[in-house]
């Protein structure tokens, strides 16, 4: 079969008899298909009518057609009757008043006609009997039989790759994989080679599929009609073997995706994406869709483990909590509430991290609680929230998508967030969305960017007040906008007077002219949107680089009105919003009452049944100088591997060494379980009930598929049971009490529900009312600041907090690749080991050259902080003069070389700017 003609995207139809599946205010058409009269969008296709009308795949096959790509009309299989003449359903329009005859004997036996003529070329165990592929369930209703399949075979496998088996004897080159790869992932890996009968997928590369551009994100294998492509473990018709499907969320990144787990004797035989899934919509990436693998890891923690003599042994429950309890007690009569500090997990779920701050208010009496948006997004919170009300992104994912002109800054969602990232592409590929980005490197996007600034790191706010310069000056602002809902224009535009382009080009090395062509491309577009990621946030001055990209929106009126789709930060772990949404936070109560507000903690206290102390407890970095003074006695890590994620991480283990109690509940042997007292085995997200919150604010469930290994409990069942061991109850006796429960106690959860997401699916915060829906687009009416107004903000731009000199001559910036997931505790256990087997440092040919490095070499990276050891990869991804590395592999320690700067408004660390310098490496 070979290719049919360019794809155009076709909607989905309308269910039988009603006008649902058709947007309001469109169009529809009323269509009759075998006789049942249906309703279908006016753009729809004689396809989606007979879908529509209960036609299912078996009786209407449509070997070459997937609901997320363009149609293509070359397998002939789905031939009905319209009109009088014989068509293609697919790729035919849907006709007003149309009759479509799809069942009668002559359309069938056409069909059966198209289908063996592609059987005809493949190998009989294309329909084995337990072979549950498309195509085989279109030859049983068909009743074409295994006999039909002639062709010898012999045109080999690929077995080269984890996650993906090619057979090509099974390949009918139907050109669904290649459509996936294309228009949904926007990787371009795959190909279509050979001629005639011949032709056969292949990565575009013409190697083994493990040294393509394949980033396994599962759309090939998952649409597959003949089971051409398969993953290892689940051979053609494993799928039909499976127990149990549940439906959760994905633990890895904030992009939120829901997932189907299909479990076979108490593991997971697959997990495939949820076509219905509000923000992947039958998307996964290769960590959520393959990277499970953990779960069955040889060194998976089962059983409490107590420190005896300098060592770690397995333990009984009860006397890991009696030590844990006799610590706490110690702990509190030695120094008080605050000798005793908490850090909550943003992998951990929203019902644990309440459960987990109201223990440490209610039962120990402090406010140390605090979680690792501390660490990334914290100037997001801070700075949102100071601009605009509310410390999350303003507009929903699908939202953004409309906008007609993207600002991308400090970002790279093709690896750090991919599902949102291949959105965003088709967004600009297939839609034509203008997109300017702001980063120091050529990767992902930014290749694809109208215009590219690349600002030395650290001249983030440099850059956004020379961009706010141009909108003022060329009066590309919304006046009107600015004199009702906004404050704080005149102190702006005085600052702006000294950010003209050709300063703003010396300090950030973006030439002048880029800094023009990108205002005017934001400022003159009729609905622009920012995105942003950690590139923005992670500098010393991060806030301030938050709120001076806030001012871009503002100024351009751009949040709330419609005329725009705000700024909307994409967070990197599943649960960062929701970790401190549920009060997670030094000086934040769930739902973000301040604990020096006395209204807020009474509201909190009432629902408790207990007094919430006034002072705001420690950050994170303030409990690690705390534990190094002597003063912090009992530190609890719930699900975070500081020792390998945070900032200068030779001080990190020291606080953890001196610290007389480290209780840490955690998955594996991690770096900072090895140096705990206690450690507490707990489940994975695999194997929790509770809710996530996404990167655009929205509440979706979270369900367990498998039981728990060994002896392993929820994190929601240790707190219960620490709490216990302290003589206390913290009541909530379920996540769904406790998610109720903090509804009672935050307004701005008060119409969520466990009942209301199983029904609903997700929900955005706010949603202060079970009756209405929750608000995916905020500041309608007013902003969420005192006055209702949104707050220009004027901070002038401040260097980083360190620079280059003739010792560290080079900046080296942190951050994701791919593959892998923060400090690779789950994916270093997995085939994703296979794709990318360890961290590398990228460095200019220009430099590799002065530094007398080649590709692959070791080399070694010195900061004034630390030492780590990498591999070097020559690119121009990154510009003369910087050097970037991730951080997913700790042996590597290149959280060692950061410095101990942070952002001075919330304390996030300076990830992005490390002098450095380099050596060869033995």
């Amino acid at each position: 079969m070979s290719p049919g003609p360019p794809r155009a995207k076709s909607p989905r139809a309308a269910a039988p008899g009603t006008g649902s599946g058709t947007a309001p205010g469109a169009a529809a058409v009323k269509i009759a298909v075998d006789g049942v009269v249906v309703q279908v969008g006016e753009d729809a296709s004689l396809l989606d009518a007979a879908r529509a009308a209960g036609v299912g795949p078996a009786t209407l096959p449509a070997l070459c057609h997937d609901d997320r790509l363009s149609p293509a009309g070359s397998c002939r299989t789905c031939l009905v009757r319209a009109g009088g003449h014989v068509v293609a359903a697919c790729v035919t329009p849907a006709a007003g008043g149309a009759s479509v005859e799809v069942a009668s004997g002559e359309m069938t036996g056409l069909r059966r006609e198209a289908v063996e003529l592609i059987v005809a070329g493949l190998p009989p165990r294309a329909l084995a009997g337990d072979a549950d592929s498309e195509l085989a369930g279109a030859c049983r209703a068909l009743g074409v039989g295994p006999e039909a399949a002639r062709a010898p075979g012999g045109r080999g496998r690929d077995d080269s790759h984890p996650y993906v088996r090619l057979d090509r004897d099974l390949c009918i080159a139907c050109g669904r994989c290649v459509g996936m790869c294309a228009e949904v992932q926007g990787t371009f890996a795959l190909t279509l080679t050979g001629r005639g009968a011949a032709t056969v997928v292949a990565p575009g590369t013409g190697g083994p599929w493990i040294d393509s551009d394949c980033v396994a994100c599962g759309g090939c294998v998952d649409t597959c009609p003949t089971g051409a492509l398969t993953e290892p473990g689940l051979p053609l018709g494993g799928r039909a073997a499976v127990t149990a499907r549940t439906r959760t969320t994905c633990g890895y990144c904030g992009v939120g995706c829901s997932l189907e787990v299909l479990t076979r004797d108490g593991e997971v035989a697959a997990v495939l994406p949820d076509r219905n899934g509000p923000v992947n919509r039958g998307h996964a990436c290769v960590k959520g869709r393959f990277a499970h693998g953990f779960l069955r890891s040889p060194d998976r923690l089962t059983r409490p483990l107590l420190r005896r003599d300098g060592r770690l042994e397995e333990v009984t429950w009860a006397e890991a909590l009696d030590r844990v309890a006799r610590g706490l007690r110690a702990a509190v009569a030695g120094g008080g509430p605050g000798a005793v500090a908490a850090i909550s997990s943003a992998r951990a779920t929203n019902e644990e991290n309440y459960l987990l701050q109201k223990l440490m208010r209610v039962v120990l009496g402090t406010n140390n609680i605090d979680n690792c948006s501390r660490l990334c997004h914290s100037p997001s919170a801070a700075g949102l929230t100071a601009s605009l009300g509310l410390p999350g992104g303003t507009d929903a994912f699908e939202d953004v998508e409309r906008a007609d002109c993207l600002l991308l800054a400090g970002a790279n969602p093709a690896e750090a967030h991919p599902v949102a990232g291949a959105r965003l592409l088709r967004q600009v590929l297939e839609r034509g969305t203008r997109l300017v980005v702001a980063d120091p490197r050529t990767v992902g996007l930014a290749r694809h960017a109208d215009v590219h600034l690349r600002p030395r790191p650290g001249t983030n706010v440099a850059l956004f007040h020379g961009l706010a310069h141009v909108l003022l000056t060329e009066g590309m602002i919304d006046e009107e906008f600015l004199r009702r809902r906004a404050a704080g224009l005149p102190e702006l535009a005085v600052l702006l007077d000294g950010y003209p382009p050709e300063r703003v080009a010396a300090l950030t090395g973006v030439p002048a002219a880029d800094l023009v062509a990108a205002a005017r491309l934001y400022g003159r577009a009729e609905r622009p949107a920012i995105v942003y990621g950690l590139g923005v946030t992670e500098h010393l001055h991060g806030t301030d680089g938050v709120r001076a990209l806030a001012n871009l929106a503002i100024l351009r009126g751009a949040v709330g009105t419609g005329r725009g789709f705000g700024i909307n930060p994409l967070r990197g772990q599943n649960n960062v919003q929701g970790a401190s949404d549920m009060g997670a936070l030094p000086d934040t109560l769930p739902g973000y009452g301040r604990v020096t507000d006395p209204a807020a903690r009474r509201r909190a206290g009432a629902v408790w049944g207990a007094p919430v102390p006034e002072r705001p407890g420690m950050r994170i970095p303030e409990m690690f100088a705390a534990a190094r003074a002597g003063t912090l006695r009992a530190l609890w890590i719930m699900g975070e591997n500081v020792c390998a994620t945070d900032p200068d991480a030779g001080r990190v283990a020291e606080a953890l060494d001196a610290c007389p109690l480290v209780i840490c509940q955690e998955l594996f042997p991690s770096e900072t379980a090895r140096r705990a007292d206690v450690v507490l085995p707990v489940t994975s997200w695999l194997e929790k009930d509770g809710t996530f919150v996404n990167f655009d604010r929205r509440f979706q469930r979270v369900r367990p598929a498998l039981d728990p290994p060994g002896e392993a409990m929820s994190d929601f069942a240790v707190i219960h049971a620490v709490a216990a061991a302290l003589g206390a109850d913290l009541g909530c006796p379920t996540p769904a009490a406790a998610l109720a429960e903090c509804a009672r106690v935050a307004p701005l959860f008060a119409g969520l529900s466990h009942e209301r997401l199983d029904a609903e699916g997700a929900v955005p915060w706010p949603c202060p009312d079970p009756a209405a829906p929750g608000e995916a687009r905020l500041y309608r009416e007013r902003f969420a600041t005192p006055d209702g107004l949104a707050r220009l903000a004027a901070p002038p731009y401040l260097p980083p907090g360190e620079t280059p000199d003739d010792r560290y001559p080079l900046v080296m910036v942190t951050g994701r690749r791919w593959a892998h997931y923060n400090s690779g505790t789950m994916t270093r256990r997995t085939g994703n080991l296979l794709l990318d087997p360890g961290d590398r440092l990228d460095l200019h040919p220009a430099d590799a050259a002065r530094h007398g490095l080649a590709d692959g070499a070791p080399v070694v990276v010195e900061s004034r902080h630390g030492r780590a050891t990498l591999l070097a990869r020559l690119t121009d991804e990154v510009p003369p003069g910087q050097v970037f590395c991730a951080f997913h592999f700790p042996g590597s320690g290149v959280n060692t070389l950061t410095s101990d700067h942070t952002d001075t408004v919330t304390s996030c660390p300076e990830y992005k700017v490390t002098a450095v310098r380099l050596a060869r490496g033995g």
